[in-house]
């Protein structure tokens, strides 16, 4: 049978898709560019735009949760496959944010993972659900690839003043962790949290983005008192700015005791920041 991979252009489906073809395993890749000389590709989307699929054995998606929640109830799938996805660990650091539009975030990503695991277990289908850190390693999030990219473009790369603890986790990790539960007995009906294998201050990794660019950075110090009116001034930003004094840690004992994933530390090298690396 074959497994679907939702999400399969992202940046976990880009490190995912050589883990399955190096196991053996048959996969059906489902983006909205999808390749159209390669047969094991299809185009769609959730929720509404979902082709007509053969027997499944899993699902594994690192598309959007609500979006996967949505289809799987109105979808009509032959047997149990195995649902693996990710959420997200926004779930609980948003929870409560100052920030309505993170609170309404949090509360979705809450919602989906309820109705994801209510679904499955009406079905008698399995489910794994992983809840990563901040998510790197193919220039494709946009959260710190941004940044590092926008500095290497004005050669001046912004080290905000920040002591909260950070764990980023690269793509590559949670790929490996989504093969480690298929068919893994011990993987069904848990939430895993996934992070980095190391842990350090928001600053530091800015510090490290900054060594890892590739090319000479000026580097601009950015008093906190400057980050607070930023926050002030951009609403958008006033959710991260407040957030930077605190840790935003995941707990990797039951991922490392139950799936044998040890995630990485972070080293980024200059291929990180390239879209497709």
């Amino acid at each position: 049978m074959t497994v679907l991979v939702i999400g399969a252009s992202s940046q976990v489906g880009h490190f995912l898709l050589p883990r399955l073809d190096a196991i053996g395993c048959e996969w059906l890749g489902l983006s909205r560019n999808a390749p159209a000389d390669d047969p094991r590709w299809v185009r769609g989307h959730l929720p509404e735009a979902m082709p007509t699929l053969p027997p499944l054995s899993a699902i594994l998606s690192s598309g959007p949760l609500d979006g996967l929640a949505t289809w799987l109830t109105q979808a009509r799938l032959e047997g149990t496959p195995h649902v693996i996805a990710t959420s997200s660990m926004s779930a609980e650091t948003k929870r409560d944010s100052d920030v309505p539009y993170e609170r309404e975030l949090s509360l979705r990503l809450r919602d989906a993972e309820t109705r994801l695991i209510a679904f499955c277990a009406s079905r008698g289908m399995p489910w794994t659900l992983f809840r990563p850190t901040l998510v790197y390693g193919a220039g494709m999030d946009q959260s710190i690839s941004p940044i590092v990219r926008a500095a290497i473009r004005r050669r001046v790369f912004p080290l905000p003043a920040a002591r909260g603890q950070r764990q980023p986790v690269h793509a590559d990790d949670i790929a490996a962790a989504f093969v480690a539960a298929l068919g893994n007995a011990r993987a069904r009906g848990k939430t895993f949290p996934i992070g980095g294998g190391e842990r350090l201050t928001a600053g530091e990794m800015f510090r490290r983005m900054r060594r890892s660019a590739g090319v000479s950075t000026i580097p601009a110090p950015v008093p906190r008192v400057v980050l607070d009116l930023a926050g002030a001034l951009r609403p958008a930003l006033r959710g991260a700015v407040d957030r930077l004094d605190s840790d935003l840690i995941a707990d990797n004992a039951e991922l490392e005791s139950v799936l044998g994933i040890h995630p990485r530390p972070f080293h980024p090298v200059p291929a990180t920041w390239q879209s497709g690396a």
